[in-house]
C-alpha cells in the first residue's frame, strides 16, 4: 500500500522551521527582542547539543537507520527494499498531488517542490529543474497542471543519477529524520521512540495542528509526563501511538493503523525499547521480518 496518511501543511515553511527551532523547553515562546531571542535560542540549542553529545546514538546508529528505513518503506511502499524507491512516481489520489521517492515527498505539500528547488541550486540545468515554475503553482493543491508525463518521466530519469539519490537522502534527513531523532533524544526516548516519532513525521507532517506531529506530541503531554520529566517511557509511547491512531482515523474511520497495531506497539508491548533485532511485523496484513 502507497503512502496515504499525510496531512497537508499549507505552511510548510512555518513547519520546517519549527522542526529546526523547536525543544521540550520552547513550547511557550519568548520574550523581548528579536536579537535577544536569538541569541536565547542559540544558546538554548547549544545546551541542547551538549547534551544530546553525551547520549547513546539510537536511532542515528547507521545500522538503526537502515532499520529505520525498512520499517517505514513496509508501511509506505509495501516493501523492506527502500532504496529501490527512489523513482517512484505517482498520484495515489489523496489530494497530495504527485507522490514520489524514498519518503513520499508530495508536489501538494512543499516538500516534493524544496527537494527540486534546492537539487537544482547545486545541480542547475538538471532534467526537473524546467518544472520549478509549475511545481511552485501546484503547490497546495492536487492539481497536475504543467506536469504529467514529462514531469514523472523526468524523476524517473533523474532518480538514476547518484546526485539525485542523494539529494533525496540529505532532504529526509533535514526534515525529518534528524529533527524527529534530535527531539525523541531531547524528551528521553529510546530507540524505538524516536523511530515513533520518526514514522510521525513522515505520515502526519511536521505540522502543528491536531493531526500534525507537534499536535499529535502536544495531546500526548495534556495527558502524561515525557521520560525526560520522569514518566514511564512505555506509558509515554502507548498514549503518543494513540494519539496517532485517532489522527489517522480522524477523517477516515476505516483506515489500516497497522503500522501502528501491528508493528510499532507490538515491538512496545514486547518491551523492545531499543529496537533490538530480529523483527518481525506486519503491515496491511503482510509479515515482514529483519534478522
Amino acid at each position: 500500500m502507497r503512502r496515504t496518511g499525510w496531512a497537508l501543511f499549507a505552511v510548510a515553511p512555518v513547519a520546517t522551521a519549527l522542526v529546526f527551532l523547536f525543544t521540550p523547553g520552547s513550547e511557550e515562546g519568548g520574550s523581548g527582542g528579536s536579537d535577544g531571542g536569538a541569541h536565547s535560542a542559540a544558546a538554548e540549542r547549544a545546551r541542547d547539543d551538549a547534551q544530546i553529545a553525551k547520549l547513546p546514538p539510537g536511532l542515528a546508529a547507521p545500522a538503526k537507520k537502515e532499520i529505520a528505513q525498512q520499517l517505514v518503506a513496509s508501511a509506505e511502499n509495501s516493501t523492506l527494499d527502500w532504496r529501490g524507491q527512489y523513482g517512484y512516481i505517482e498520484d495515489i489520489g489523496d489530494g497530495r498531488g504527485y507522490t514520489a521517492g524514498i519518503i513520499g515527498f508530495c508536489s501538494g505539500t512543499h516538500d516534493l517542490l524544496t527537494l527540486v528547488a534546492r537539487y537544482s541550486e547545486d545541480h542547475p540545468g538538471n532534467r526537473l529543474a524546467r518544472f520549478l515554475p509549475a511545481l511552485r503553482a501546484v503547490d497546495g493543491s492536487d492539481a497536475h497542471t504543467g506536469l504529467g508525463p514529462a514531469f514523472t518521466a523526468a524523476w524517473r530519469a533523474e532518480a538514476a543519477r547518484p546526485a539525485f539519490r542523494a539529494a533525496q537522502d540529505a532532504e529526509r534527513d533535514r526534515v525529518y529524520f534528524e529533527p524527529a531523532v534530535r527531539l525523541a533524544k531531547l524528551d528521553g526516548l529510546g530507540t524505538l521512540g524516536q523511530f515513533a516519532y520518526y514514522d510521525a513525521m513522515v505520515l502526519h507532517g511536521p505540522g502543528t495542528g491536531p493531526d500534525g506531529f507537534y499536535g499529535i506530541r502536544e495531546a500526548t503531554l495534556d495527558e502524561t509526563d515525557l521520560p525526560s520529566q520522569g514518566g514511564s517511557e512505555k506509558a509515554y509511547l502507548d498514549i503518543f501511538l494513540d494519539k496517532r491512531r485517532a489522527a489517522m482515523r480522524k477523517h477516515r474511520p476505516d483506515r489500516d493503523t497497522s503500522r501502528i497495531d501491528t508493528a510499532e506497539r507490538q515491538f512496545l508491548y514486547d518491551g523492545n525499547l531499543e529496537l533490538r533485532t530480529p523483527l518481525t511485523w506486519r503491515v496491511y496484513g503482510e509479515e515482514y521480518r529483519i534478522p
